[in-house]
């Protein structure tokens, strides 16, 4: 039996029951999304977003860090330590070619829009981003690509910092459309995730119990992967535990139904 689940969405959110004019579906972009987390003094953190209102796609809604897919991402040069891409395609369902740009995307997209690095320089995690700096705003800027960005400075994408979480599909009425794989990551030891991105009016780290309090309170908004997400990692009793959690991945494409000033959201666990 599907299971059902009702959100408040706003006009304008990014979200909704539109039609495309011509009637077709837009073919979704792939994109990437990194689940931070962390360890707090009363349970497990999730970096959450803000996201700027004006925002084609999610403006004022809450979120992971994460975006779409470069073409440079395809790049075989970077050098890469952790699970390969034919691991990585195994778990999304893909080829090789994009399940390498899918883990250069979360690890580029994630660097760009919180400061976080998963990266090191020989077998020693990065620490420490801020010689970084200019790099991060010129790979936002796309002046540079990812590998050029990992060679100039000796690094080497780390892989086995992430693992494969979920892969969402935005429903075929929507004029802008992504097929998004979900990552979790636990923030490195000694770097701090930041806000400074022009993506996001404010970041910062919350319980995820608490973020779908603000959001039934009406303090914030969550898309349905979002919520799903955070009530899924309000489970684990640390960041650790959370992204050992073996997941089959599926891909989950809603159901969205106009109902007043709401959209209903169907999900069917099959």
């Amino acid at each position: 039996m599907a299971e059902e689940l009702t959100f408040d969405i706003p006009v304008g959110a990014g979200v909704g029951t539109r039609a495309n004019a011509d009637g077709e579906p837009v073919t979704p972009k792939d994109a990437a999304t990194v689940i931070l987390l962390r360890d707090g003094t009363e349970g497990v953190e999730v970096f959450l977003q803000h996201r700027v209102k004006g925002m084609p796609f999610a403006g004022g809604m809450t979120v992971f860090p994460g975006g779409g897919v470069d073409s440079r991402d395809v790049d075989t040069s970077v050098s890469w330590a952790g699970p390969e891409p034919a691991w990585w395609a195994e778990r999304f369902g893909c080829d090789e070619s994009l399940a390498r740009a899918l883990v250069c995307a979360a690890v580029r997209e994630t660097f760009e829009e919180s400061g976080v690095l998963l990266a090191s320089t020989g077998d020693t995690v990065v620490t420490d981003t801020t010689p970084y700096h200019d790099a991060r705003e010129k790979l936002v800027s796309r002046e540079l690509s990812l590998a050029a960005f990992l060679e100039a400075n000796g690094l080497t994408l780390r892989a086995d910092l992430l693992r494969p979480w979920a892969n969402w599909v935005t429903p075929p009425q929507e004029p802008r459309r992504y097929d998004t794989c979900f990552f979790v990551a636990v923030l490195p030891e000694g770097q701090q995730a930041d806000g400074a991105t022009s993506e996001a009016v404010s970041s910062g780290w919350q319980r995820p119990e608490e973020a779908i309090v603000d959001a039934r309170e009406g303090r914030r908004m969550l898309m349905p992967p979002t919520w799903l997400t955070l009530a899924e990692l309000g489970g684990f009793e640390s960041s650790a535990a959370a992204q050992a959690a073996e997941r089959e991945i599926s891909k989950i494409m809603p159901t969205l139904v106009r109902d007043g000033d709401k959209v209903r959201v169907i999900l069917d666990p099959a």
